[in-house]
């Protein structure tokens, strides 16, 4: 029942469903072969190889909060883009619900697993809220909660967590007070065909936010910044206290 409350609690939030359906026409029309060729070996601008770059970086770090040997694990890869998380956590051992609002991402990404890996994904276009995923070991949302106001970035990760046993792992974007010039003068002069914007959150505005969770035995355990070029990402671990220390501390 809880589960099915916080997932009403996200979709009833009338701001993050019109943000949803923006961010779904963006990247499944406007931004997908973009998408596709940063996160494919093509050739790119300087700028775009930095962001490859630390995309990969920021990868690694998440798939790195979790144990080498996932065999028997459930994880969920909310906003799974073209899949290379998804691939790698299949090779680990786990079997992987990947998601993602883009038809045509998640369609890119299945033509990328290999054979072997196939059986061990299941690729989805849709609503990563949908209570039919079942429960999850792990979730993991790299890069795709930050176009959500603070109120409603906290809401998906409770939605999340209440159908997690171990670790939520996602992203935010860290507020600077450069990124605050750069985002107040990109909504002074607004463009028809911009991209869904950015919500920066201050590390204590985030902390406070999470802390709502230590009552049902949750806590922010760890926290890295990862940057590069244009991308700059913070990644977060939302651990249930339960977890055994073997992998609190992997």
């Amino acid at each position: 029942m809880q589960i099915m409350a916080d997932r009403d609690a996200v979709n009833s939030n009338a701001a993050y469903v019109r943000r949803r359906a923006w961010i779904a026409e963006y990247f499944d029309r406007t931004a997908a072969t973009a998408w596709a060729q940063l996160t494919s070996d093509a050739p790119v601008s300087a700028v775009r190889r930095s962001v490859r770059a630390a995309r990969d970086r920021m990868r690694g770090t998440l798939s790195g909060w979790m144990p080498e040997d996932l065999q028997g694990m459930r994880v969920l890869d909310a906003g799974c883009g073209t899949g290379t998380l998804a691939i790698e956590l299949a090779a680990r051992g786990a079997s992987v619900v990947a998601i993602d609002l883009s038809p045509t991402l998640t369609d890119l990404a299945r033509e990328r697993t290999p054979l072997s890996l196939r059986s061990q994904i299941d690729f989805r276009s849709g609503d990563m809220f949908d209570p039919s995923l079942g429960l999850f070991d792990y979730t993991v949302a790299m890069d795709s909660v930050i176009h959500y106001r603070a109120a409603e970035m906290l809401e998906v990760v409770s939605s999340f967590r209440a159908r997690t046993s171990r670790a939520v792992l996602f992203t935010v974007v860290p507020r600077t007070p450069m990124l605050s010039v750069m985002l107040t003068a990109g909504r002074l002069f607004p463009r028809s065909s911009r991209s869904p914007s950015i919500e920066p959150i201050s590390d204590g505005k985030l902390r406070e936010g999470l802390r709502q969770f230590e009552r049902a035995g949750w806590e922010m355990r760890r926290s890295k910044r990862v940057s590069g070029g244009f991308y700059n990402s913070q990644a977060v671990e939302l651990a249930h206290r339960g977890l055994p220390p073997s992998e609190e501390f992997a």
